[in-house]
């Protein structure tokens, strides 16, 4: 849990340090304002129709990313202990007490150990099919939902580009009405485009961080799952024999 304290610290430091810069100047000029209220006339200022889609997708991809980080950590599991309480059970117990201590551990690791011990008597061959077989299938509840964090990431800097985009054209729709192209006729367009960027950019910086630290907890899972595998195959053949 240490890691997940330590990530979303990181992000909210990113989140908040990003903020910080866009607002300082207005901070610095209009020191009565409370960052709250800096941050939402900057809402308000980037175009709230572009810039609400952007916050969606930051809520969207921050909840998605919780729940995968509380449910990898509920998975973890120390398999050490788990295959030696295994080869105790075998060794006193048989296969019964074997898959007892399984049904009594959580984790995607002692539910694959269940089904190799459950197809144990049809032989080696079998269970470790079934070892195979399930820990497909428990590797892909593990990665549940991150292919929808990776199109949160990759569709805010887009939603920002795209507020950028019409931000300059309206800038130049203000140029060709006014026939004139001075600062004062542009500025809006601009921060606009400037803005909607900035916030998109945000998003994605946060939410990649919270898709590498999911990534990396469901590769060492997965490593864990496979050794931890190999041992109970090991084990079955000991058993057999």
């Amino acid at each position: 849990m240490k890691k997940v304290v330590k990530a979303i610290s990181l992000a909210g430091f990113v989140f908040f340090g990003a903020i910080h810069t866009a607002v300082a100047q207005e901070a610095t000029v209009e020191e009565a304002k409370t960052f709250h209220q800096i941050l939402k006339q900057r809402f308000i200022e980037g175009d709230p129709s572009f810039m609400g889609i952007v916050l969606v997708a930051l809520i969207l991809g921050l909840a998605i990313a919780i729940e995968r980080i509380i449910y990898l950590n509920m998975a973890t599991t120390n398999t050490k202990k788990l295959v030696a309480n295994v080869e105790d059970a075998l060794s006193s117990g048989g296969v019964e007490a074997a898959k007892e201590v399984c049904r009594n551990t959580k984790g995607p690791v002692a539910s694959i150990f269940y089904q190799g011990l459950d197809r144990v008597d049809e032989g080696i061959d079998e269970a470790e099919k079934a070892v195979v077989s399930y820990g497909g299938v428990q590797m892909g509840l593990l990665e549940k939902n991150v292919s929808w964090l990776s199109l949160f990431i990759a569709l805010a800097p887009m939603l920002g580009f795209m507020g950028t985009v019409i931000g300059m054209i309206d800038a130049f729709d203000r140029i060709a009405v006014a026939n004139d192209i001075s600062p004062a006729v542009v500025a809006g367009g601009i921060k606009i485009a400037l803005l909607t960027t900035v916030f998109g950019l945000i998003t994605a910086i946060i939410l990649q961080i919270f898709y590498n630290y999911i990534v990396s907890k469901v590769d060492s899972i997965v490593n864990n799952m496979e050794d931890a595998s190999i041992q109970l195959v090991d084990l079955l053949v000991k058993y057999k024999k």
